[in-house]
């Protein structure tokens, strides 16, 4: 029997959903249910691919209550600006949790993800941060770190925001966007260092292998979000900050012991605590996150399929209401 699949562009998506609060609350439910324990969500399928300087990512979940499940394909192949093209692309399938039948081809070259990805991060900082947060900082100069600062103003409303990366003129430009985007004033900072201890919300958006963020630096009243060890052999904080803060929290704790900052802390040796908690359980009230405004708090987020079913989940609930798009009938 022949059934309707709705197909959209990026262009289409980018008019369809934004990175705003709504974004961020819809992520939100994704670790809330997480933390229900009846999430299926299997372990991420990844390919390093050195050959080719490329990696590729699938993910998915099966979220109970939610009419559809998304499976989503995230190539990176890093040489591409060499011609021309965006390292980063990517689609998304939405498929009808009552028959499995595909529901929607979202053809966003990774803007889906960069949202959600960028929302996760408001996410953490709305329930880790402290309450009043003045400077914030970004360590990488890229699109995510555009994105996790315009999507933690939304949260923690901050006045002025660093940003410290390793090529001048990236930073430069970076620093520039943020301004026009954000409208408070931004500057760039020769040493990460320095970023860290005038800030009170740090978020890391790098593809570091070597930490970009030492433990030395910690001081009370910080929290910091990490997001780009999203694969093994990635690392961005030095593992003995993970045994100095006063509470680490993982998006989910069977991908950050593989992919994430908790896995460069087990191999040091250097975690001791047992399993730790997960940013849904923090949300659901089943673990405290901060408990005093002097707290050090760090969230590891590597990045989970249940978003992805959320998001896709929320721009398919949307397009109910609009012709954006093909309709095509297979």
């Amino acid at each position: 029997m022949a059934h309707d699949i709705r197909i959209l562009t990026e262009a289409q998506l980018r008019e369809v959903v934004k990175l705003d609060l709504e974004t961020v609350d819809v992520i939100e439910s994704a670790f809330a249910a997480l933390a229900g324990g009846e999430v299926v969500m299997p372990p991420i399928l990844s390919m390093d691919l050195p050959q080719a300087n490329g990696e590729v990512d699938v993910k998915t979940a099966y979220i109970p209550g939610f009419d559809g499940f998304a499976i989503k394909v995230s190539p990176g192949f890093f040489d591409n600006p060499k011609l021309g093209l965006p390292s980063l692309n990517g689609l998304m399938v939405l498929f009808s949790a009552q028959t499995g039948l595909v529901q929607a081809l979202f053809l966003d070259n990774g803007y889906l993800t960069d949202i959600r990805t960028a929302a996760a991060g408001a996410v953490a900082a709305r329930h880790l941060a402290p309450e009043i947060v003045n400077v914030a900082g970004v360590i990488g100069t890229g699109v995510q770190a555009r994105l996790q600062m315009q999507a933690a103003h939304l949260v923690r409303p901050f006045t002025t925001c660093l940003v410290w990366g390793r090529d001048p003129d990236r930073t430069t430009a970076c620093a520039a966007d943020l301004a026009r985007t954000l409208d408070i004033e931004v500057k760039t900072v020769s040493d990460p260092a320095e970023l860290v201890a005038q800030s009170q919300l740090v978020v890391t958006t790098t593809p570091a292998r070597e930490p970009v963020l030492r433990a030395d630096w910690l001081h009370p009243g910080l929290h910091i979000t990490a997001i780009g060890s999203d694969q093994e052999g990635k690392n961005e904080i030095e593992a003995a900050a993970l045994a100095r803060a006063d509470f680490y929290v993982a998006d989910r704790v069977s991908q950050t012991e593989k992919l994430g900052e908790l896995r460069s802390a087990i191999e040091a040796g250097l975690w001791q605590g047992g399993p730790p908690a997960e940013l849904g359980q923090v949300i659901s009230g089943a673990a405290p996150g901060r408990r005093h405004e002097t707290d050090i708090t760090i969230a590891d987020l590597t990045g989970t399929g249940a978003q992805d079913t959320a998001i896709a989940s929320h721009v398919f609930e949307r397009l109910r209401h609009s012709d954006a798009g093909t309709v095509i009938t297979a």
